[in-house]
């Protein structure tokens, strides 16, 4: 059973940078439709970003496009989000999630695989 283990999170001040990772175990993601997810104390987990398996496209929340870029390298079997411009709003855990079954959405039901999140905290 495919296992997922995210890291790279931290403090950060308003417009910095940070790149997260999700390790990809015991199976390859080329075989899963992947996704960033995330979610603030209070809030709704929130789809961040998607992107199929077999195409190259991937779909961004409004609220993070032209800031965050997801990306797969299949040689390490691991996913990345790189968030740039960042702002106090985008403070959350974030998750990374795969499903082999359903399409790449950014709707958190059709994931059936997660991993346990890292915190993100944008803060002066």
């Amino acid at each position: 059973q495919l296992q997922l283990v995210e890291s790279g999170g931290g403090l950060v001040q308003p417009g910095g940078s940070l790149t997260l990772s999700c390790v990809a175990s015991r199976d390859s993601l080329d075989f899963y439709n992947i996704a960033w997810f995330r979610q603030a104390p209070g809030k709704e987990r929130e789809g961040v970003s998607c992107l199929g398996r077999l195409d190259d496209h991937i779909d961004y929340a409004d609220s993070v496009k032209g800031r965050f870029t997801m990306s797969r390298d299949t040689a390490k079997n691991t996913m990345f989000l790189q968030l740039n411009g960042l702002k106090p709003e985008d403070t959350a855990v974030y998750f990374c999630a795969a499903t082999a079954v359903t399409l790449a959405t950014l709707n958190s039901a059709s994931y059936d695989y997660w991993g346990q999140g890292t915190q993100v905290t944008v803060s002066s």
